[in-house]
């Protein structure tokens, strides 16, 4: 909780590692009714599709600073040489980084499937996918994270390692908006993305916990 509230504080201090993700998550949703065609029907079969792919690449926007400053200022030596689990600690580092960048993204989306002409029937459905996957997305990316914090430039490394493990969520996500907004059933979709965060819970800490001392060494 420490840990938390101190990641929280200084993400408010930083006003800008909050505000870039939820700035860029604005403009690329926006700029696809400019690049494609502004007819409701139209962004209304696409909506899906472009509210996670403009989350994903959002959260991959801000990977790269999980660890960056701890390695940097020597914090994150002083984590893995603490008596408490390094499991857990950077469990608390990936949900401060929710907190400051996924949760954020969940509240914009809703404003945002307005402007896409959503459906009311998937609204449900696309705060439950976002609540599954973006705490899934943290977890997977922390692991990327977590590898390359030691490398300089390392955006590019870690965007190829990251993007193949986020099509799960990607795919599972997307297709439960759509298929709440055509009034299918989708809680399929909702159990399979509840089965990632979960499988991404019990085994991603102890891989974030061994990419960081692998880092380190």
């Amino acid at each position: 909780m420490a840990i938390v509230c101190r990641d929280v504080a200084i993400a408010f201090r930083h006003f800008n590692e909050i505000f870039h993700p939820a700035l860029f998550f604005i403009i690329t949703v926006s700029l696809f009714p400019l690049a494609i065609s502004p007819q409701p029907m139209f962004l209304q079969k696409l909506a899906p599709g472009i509210i996670w792919v403009a989350a994903l690449l959002a959260t991959l926007l801000a990977l790269d600073g999980i660890f960056r400053s701890e390695y940097e200022d020597g914090t994150l030596e002083l984590l893995v040489l603490s008596p408490h689990p390094l499991p857990i600690l950077v469990v608390a580092k990936v949900c401060s980084h929710w907190l400051i960048t996924g949760l954020p993204l969940i509240l914009i989306a809703m404003g945002l499937g307005i402007m896409l002409n959503l459906p009311g029937s998937a609204f449900l459905a696309m705060l439950l996918s976002l609540l599954l996957g973006t705490p899934a997305m943290s977890m997977i990316g922390a692991i990327g994270a977590a590898l390359t914090v030691g490398l300089r430039k390392s955006g590019v490394l870690l965007t190829l390692i990251i993007i193949p493990l986020y099509l799960p969520v990607l795919i599972f996500g997307s297709s439960a908006i759509q298929a709440a907004a055509l009034q299918t059933n989708w809680a399929g979709q909702i159990y399979l993305l509840a089965a990632i965060l979960i499988l991404c819970l019990t085994l991603a800490p102890f891989a974030i916990a061994a990419a960081v001392r692998i880092s380190l060494n």
